[in-house]
Formats: C-alpha cells, structure tokens, sequence
C-alpha cells in the first residue's frame, strides 16, 4: 500500500495544499519551502497512530508551532490521505483535524474513516459519544484499539511509517550523542545495534545482498557481517580487496561518511513495508555514486522483493525522497508524476505536479534537473514561513 493522495490545512508551511503521489516520488523546492515539514505530516500520522494524538502534538511543540503563520479564519490543523494498493485501487481515506482548547490540550475537531472499496464511512466524529463526554475528543479513534477494529489496517500502516536521516558520526559514536539507549533512532544512535538484533539468517541474507547494490560506489567492498567485540558493542565489518592476498577487514570507524550514509539507506529499505521517507540522501556522496542512486534504489527494491517470495511481486515500498541534488534528478529514469515541486508564496506552500508542458519536455528527452529543478531557485523578495 501507499499514499495515493494528501490534503493539508494549516500545516506548518502550508495553508491550503495536496497533492497526488505515486509510489516513488522526489520533492523538490527552495531552503525553508517545506519539503521537511511536509515528510513530518507522514510522520505525524505515524506518532499519533503509534503513541496518540497529544503526544505527536507535544513532540512538535504544541499545536500553535504546527499551526501555519498564513491561518487566519479557520485556525484548525487538518490532514487528509487516501490509502491505495499498489495496483493504484483506492482502499481507503483517513482525514484528521484538529486545535487546541484554552489549556491548549489538542483536541479533535474532526475525525472521518472511508472504506473506498465498499464506499462506506467507518469512522466519522464528534459522534453522540463524544458529544456526552466531550474528555474522549483528546484522543483519536486513531490511536485507539477498540475503536480502530474496523480499520486497523490503516493504524498499522501509519505505524509502518519510517524516517532515516543517518548521521556517520553519530553511527560511529552513538554513546557520545546518547548515553542512554535509544531505540528507532533516525539518524542512527541504535543503527548498530538493530543489525546486531536481527536474526543471524536474515541479517547475513540482507547483508549479502546490500554489499551486491553498493559494489557499484564501493567497487573495494567484498562483503559485509557484523560482530560483537568483548565489551557487548556491535560493529559493522567490512572486506575489502586489495593488492594483498588477503583482504583487509575495517570497522564502521574507518567506513566513509558516503559509505555509512549509502548503508543505512539501503537497511532502512529492508527493515519495513510502509512508507520509507529519506531527507537529502545526496549527502556526503559523490556525485557519481549521486547519479546512480536512482538505479541503485531500483536494483534493491528488485533485490527485496525476491528476498520475499512469499509476496506478490507487485509490492513494493513507497518511497518519498526530498532532494536538492542536479546529479540526482538528471537520471532520465525519473517520470514526470514522481516529482512534486514545493513552491512558497506569501499564503503558505503549495504543493505543484508536473504540468502538461514539463511532461512534453520530459517525454522528449529532458530530466527533471533541466525541466523542473531550475524552478526551484527562490525568487528576489520571496517570503518563505520558517518553523
């Protein structure tokens, strides 16, 4: 499944924007335009699935930080997806709003779940139960077990939800970042560790088949383990080749800053089904190993799915990838409905497709780097809305 479609009201930098989305995509826009405030909207659902309502909220700040600096008449936050199999079957619609009250306790303002295949509404609020006790509008249907029965599968694919935005140092020394565990970490305080957690099988076929992918930057690297040294702390452990007869063996503190990055995009791409977001991904690499990246996603997903025989080959991850990179978007392998141009004005963000034109000059040749890249340059005077 995949988000086929979302809708923003007062979303940090957006007043009023949606925009459809197809099962790769790469966002694009000016500094501050909002490509990493509109990758948190996915990460929002996933809080307030996983952990409730006031807790996405408070993580955020509050819902006046949330709230876009363009709302005027209507103050409410308010996000809309549709849910859709990969085959593009719409299967559901999932739409949250809400505000705060005067001791500023994020309350729902509404809640709506849509069944698109039977064209049933599962959910819809304030219902007479909310109206009796209004303590229950605090909490979504969402975040609920029983009230999410009929629609669980949507809980579990917000939950699904993943956001990695690994930090080489942090990966190295990730005691010196935390000294508490932490776990589920983005930018990679528990990256060693989560490898070291996962069944020996598994870790050593994933693994396998990352050291294939990353051959093509790394063309040195011969394969891939981790280890547990005598102090309880995993390493990851690469062979390399070289003019010695044996190869030469390097920890994660020798790796490259590109080489950890590339790794941790490439695990986060095993380690679940739902919605993958990935920030800047260019970051530290070369610029070839920046032109190959889009082929190379291809190859593992490829790799994936004949990893999970069990599936049909029609699954794949969707993946939502904000970007600056020329390198990047010159791949002519990249369509035109899989950019989405953030565009800012003095109203907020809005979220922009490809219009008929662009698509002509992309059949004809063109790469989203010649076409819709230059569009991004922010204009003499323009306003953007920082968070």
């Amino acid at each position: 499944m995949h988000v086929s479609h979302i809708a923003l009201q007062n979303w940090k930098n957006f007043k009023q924007a949606e925009a459809d989305l197809a099962g790769r995509m790469f966002i694009i826009g000016p500094n501050a335009s909002g490509k990493s405030n509109l990758l948190d909207a996915f990460r929002f659902l996933r809080d307030v699935a996983s952990e409730g309502l006031s807790t996405a909220v408070e993580k955020r700040g509050g819902v006046s930080r949330i709230r876009c600096l363009a709302a005027r008449q209507s103050p409410a936050v308010a996000i809309r997806v549709r849910i859709s199999a990969n085959d593009s079957t719409p299967l559901w619609e999932y739409g949250l709003t809400f505000n705060q009250d005067a001791q500023r306790t994020p309350l729902v303002r509404e809640e709506i779940v849509r069944d698109l295949q039977r064209d049933v509404t599962i959910e819809k609020r304030p219902n007479a139960e909310d109206e009796s006790d209004p303590l229950r509008l605090t909490q979504t249907a969402l975040e609920q077990i029983i009230a999410n029965q009929e629609f669980r599968e949507v809980a579990d694919f917000f939950r699904s939800v993943s956001y990695q935005h690994i930090i080489p140092q942090v990966v190295r020394d990730p005691q010196g970042f935390s000294p508490r565990p932490i776990q589920d970490d983005p930018f990679g305080r528990d990256f060693l560790q989560r490898l070291w957690d996962t069944n020996q099988r598994t870790r050593e076929a994933w693994l396998r088949r990352i050291s294939m992918v990353l051959g093509k930057a790394v063309p040195q690297l011969k394969s891939l383990e981790v280890e547990m040294d005598k102090q309880g702390t995993p390493h990851l452990v690469g062979r390399f080749e070289h003019w010695r007869p044996h190869d030469a063996r390097q920890d994660e503190s020798q790796f490259s800053d590109g080489t950890l990055r590339l790794l941790g995009l490439m695990w986060a791409m095993f380690e679940g089904d739902g919605p993958l977001l990935l920030e800047e991904p260019e970051l530290s690499l070369h610029k070839a190993v920046v032109s190959a990246l889009p082929p190379m996603l291809a190859q593992l997903q490829e790799e994936i799915r004949r990893m999970r025989k069990n599936k049909p080959l029609s699954e794949a991850r969707q993946l939502l990838i904000s970007t600056h990179s020329e390198v990047l978007l010159n791949d002519k392998g990249i369509s035109a409905h899989e950019v989405l141009r953030i565009k800012p004005s003095m109203e907020g963000s809005v979220l922009v497709g490809t219009d008929a034109q662009e698509e002509a000059m992309l059949r004809q040749g063109l790469t989203p780097a010649d076409v819709l890249l230059p569009k991004t340059a922010p204009d003499n005077g323009q306003m953007v809305f920082e968070f």
